[in-house]
């Protein structure tokens, strides 16, 4: 059963991965789901706590869908493989780019609670991927950085796949983009 705090959270997700942190308002959650603002206000009294709340979320779906790239794939380079699937994924579902890549984009206008904890998503990725790329055999040395470019890889590639169109567009362009990005960064790295 979906509670109403989880629908605002959909709402809001789908509005701020395809607009932005400034792009979307309690005005645009309440006309989309037929409640009222001080409805949305009662389960999140600020859109800094909804956005929070948001990143929260995110953080535990990208989370679990990590384990389940980890638990799929056999090799450090499927793996990574795997994890740039999720950011095609993501783009899949009608353009969205990345929640935190759009919050982080937003990043001089956000509340410094929100800030914080879209950094906090990156340090979690960039653990897993640096943690991956060393088991692919990538020195100490360079794994941080080299997490750093794939996850920038990534973010950046959702946007040129946005800029080429809608998702499904000129011949399935958004999951070869994406794809194609994480794997010459890789055949780079390792």
């Amino acid at each position: 059963m979906t509670t109403t705090a989880d629908r605002i959270l959909d709402s809001a997700q789908t509005l701020a991965q395809v607009r932005g942190y400034n792009g979307f308002s309690y005005a645009d959650i309440s006309a989309e789901l037929s409640i009222t603002k001080p409805s949305i206000h009662h389960h999140f009294p600020t859109k800094a706590a909804l956005a929070e709340a948001l990143i929260a979320r995110y953080r535990e779906q990208f989370a679990a869908a990590r384990q389940q790239v980890d638990s799929d794939a056999m090799g450090a380079r499927e793996r990574l493989l795997g994890y740039a699937g999720l950011y095609a994924k993501v783009f899949a579902d009608g353009g969205r780019l990345c929640l935190c890549g759009v919050f982080a984009a937003d990043a001089e206008s956000l509340p410094a609670p929100v800030r914080q904890a879209t950094a906090e998503f990156f340090a979690d990725q960039q653990r897993w991927v640096a943690g991956v790329l060393a088991e692919a055999g990538l020195p100490a040395s360079r794994t941080g950085a080299a997490a750093q470019a794939y996850l920038a890889a990534l973010e950046g590639a959702l946007l040129l796949a946005r800029a080429h169109g809608q998702p499904g567009s000129a011949a399935g362009l958004d999951r070869d983009v994406v794809r194609s990005v994480a794997a010459t960064l890789l055949d780079a790295l390792v």
